[in-house]
C-alpha cells in the first residue's frame, strides 16, 4: 500500500495487452486536495432492460446450479456481508484443499481495468467464466450449463425477455457481470468529508488522510490513487520469495518480465474494513497487521518494487492510518 518516493509519484500500470510505465510528476498537494477523491464510481442508472439483466445476473450469482454438483454458487466465496469476499485467508476448493490466493472483494469493479490478482483478463464478462469452469471451484462446463439452465422454465423466460438468443454461455456471463457492476460502495464518513462536511471525519481520521497522501510518510497514493483507490497496476511488496522454485510469481506468469515477479494487482480500498484477511495470500488478519507489515518493510527483499521501504511512522500515526481506512466503510455495507 505504501511506497516511499519524495520527488514524484510513480505508478506502474501493467496490463494484459502490454506494459505501460507511466511516470506522473504530480505534486503531493494534488492528492491532499479532497476534491480529487470524489468518487466517479457510482451505481449505474439502468433502463428497464438493463435492470432486468442485472436482476437475472443476481439470480444466477446466488444459484448453486452453476456448479457441476449444485453445491457452490458465486456467493459461496463472495458474500455480501464480507465486502463480497469470504473472510478466509484463502478459500477452500471443492476438494477441501486451500486455494493459494485470497478471494478478492467485488465492490467498485467499474474502477478496475484488469481482473484477478494477476490481471489475466481485462474484461469482467470474461472473468465470470473463470471460477465457473475452474476444476477446483465450480467445475462446470459452459455448454452443459446452458443445457441445464434451458431446462428451467423461469430462466428460459427471463433470458428470452432480455436476450434475443436466449440462454447462451456468453449471456450468462454478461448477466452476472452486469449484476456485479451494480455492487458499488455507498456513502461513508470519508465521502461525506470530501464532499465538504467538515464534521464527517474526526481529527484522527483526518490525520490518517494526511499520512495516506504524504510522500514522506505513508505515500499510499503511490498505488492507491484517486478516485478509485487503485492504480490498476501490479507491485511486488515482498510477500513472495521469488527465488523459490514453487513461488507464486503473480503477474509474471502472465507477462514474463523481471519487474513483475511476485507482483500482484493493487486492490481498491473502499469498504476494506469488511474484507479481512488482506493481501493476495491473506497473510494479514487485520488492518493493524497490514500497517505492521509495511513498518517492517516486507517479508522478502528479492525482487521487491524499487521504492518499497519500511514505513517510518509512529504507533499513533499507524492508528490514524487505520482509522482513516475505516472511514472508507459504507454506512449501508453488507445490506
Amino acid at each position: 500500500m505504501c511506497i516511499n518516493n519524495a520527488s514524484a509519484i510513480i505508478f506502474l500500470a501493467v496490463y494484459v495487452s502490454g506494459i505501460n510505465l507511466e511516470v506522473l510528476a504530480s505534486e503531493p498537494s494534488e492528492f491532499a486536495d479532497r476534491s480529487v477523491w470524489r468518487s466517479s464510481v457510482t451505481a449505474p442508472e439502468l433502463n428497464p432492460r438493463e435492470a432486468a439483466i442485472a436482476e437475472l445476473g443476481k439470480q444466477l450469482f446466488f444459484d448453486p446450479r452453476l456448479s457441476i454438483d449444485n453445491t457452490m454458487s458465486c456467493a459461496t466465496c463472495h458474500q455480501p456481508d464480507k465486502g463480497w469476499s469470504d473472510g478466509e485467508a484463502t478459500p477452500l476448493d471443492r476438494y477441501g484443499k486451500r486455494i493459494e490466493r485470497a478471494t478478492p472483494g467485488l465492490l467498485n469493479l467499474q474502477a478496475h481495468t484488469v481482473f484477478m490478482w494477476d490481471g489475466r483478463v481485462d474484461s469482467l464478462v470474461d472473468q465470470v467464466a473463470l471460477p465457473i469452469t475452474s476444476p477446483r471451484e465450480m467445475n462446470m462446463d459452459l455448454d452443459k450449463l446452458v443445457v441445464r439452465l434451458r431446462s428451467v422454465p423461469s430462466y428460459q423466460s427471463a433470458f428470452s425477455g432480455v436476450y434475443p438468443d436466449g440462454v447462451t454461455a456468453r449471456n450468462v456471463q454478461h448477466a452476472i457481470a452486469e449484476f456485479e457492476k451494480t455492487l458499488v460502495s455507498g456513502d461513508s464518513d470519508f465521502s461525506d468529508w470530501v464532499a465538504g462536511n467538515e464534521q464527517a471525519m474526526n481529527d484522527q481520521q483526518k490525520l490518517g488522510f494526511e499520512l495516506f497522501t504524504d510522500p514522506q510518510k505513508g505515500n499510499c497514493v503511490a498505488c492507491h490513487h484517486p478516485p478509485g483507490f487503485t492504480d490498476n497496476g501490479f507491485h511486488n511488496l515482498g510477500l513472495v520469495n521469488v527465488q523459490q522454485d514453487n513461488a507464486d510469481l503473480g503477474r509474471y506468469n502472465i507477462r514474463p518480465v523481471a519487474v513483475l515477479k511476485g507482483a500482484f494487482r493493487t486492490p481498491g480500498l473502499k469498504d476494506i474494513e469488511l474484507t479481512a484477511p488482506y493481501f493476495h495470500d491473506g497473510s494479514a488478519d487485520t488492518l493493524e497487521s497490514v500497517m505492521d507489515y509495511y513498518i517492517e518493510g516486507g517479508r522478502h527483499q528479492s525482487g521487491v518494487s524499487p521504492d518499497f521501504k519500511p514505513l517510518d511512522i509512529t504507533q499513533q500515526e499507524k492508528q490514524a492510518l487505520v482509522a482513516f481506512l475505516k472511514a472508507l466503510t459504507s454506512r449501508d455495507a453488507g445490506r
